[in-house]
């Protein structure tokens, strides 16, 4: 599954646009994520948990997005962004989403 941030592939040209696609993860820092990284946060600088965190949500949601997008019989996504908002004080929600379409090799390039 080619997954791009552009609404042209180099090489490529879209043969059919099937429609929006996303994949959506909410998820919580345990209790002691939460503890270690707010005493982290009292010294300043990144907190790695989260970070680590994020990074495998963001792989979790783009994997959730290729699946619905074969679903749909797509084999590329284009326009791919995130998105990401709070629940709460403890849940994050992270967004992947894009254009499900089917692209093939451009003959021309």
């Amino acid at each position: 599954m080619l997954v791009a941030t552009t609404e042209r592939v180099a090489g490529y040209r879209t043969k059919q646009t099937l429609g929006q696609v996303f994949g959506v993860v909410v998820r919580s820092r345990g209790l002691g994520g939460n503890i270690i990284a707010g005493l982290r946060s009292i010294v300043g600088g990144e907190i790695h948990e989260y970070t680590q965190l994020l990074e495998e949500t963001r792989r979790q949601a783009v994997d959730r997005l290729v699946r619905n997008a074969t679903v749909m019989g797509a084999n590329a996504v284009l326009m791919m962004r995130f998105d990401s908002s709070e629940i709460g004080q403890t849940m994050s929600e992270i967004v992947a989403y894009g254009t499900a379409a089917i692209v093939e090799p451009d003959d021309a390039a």
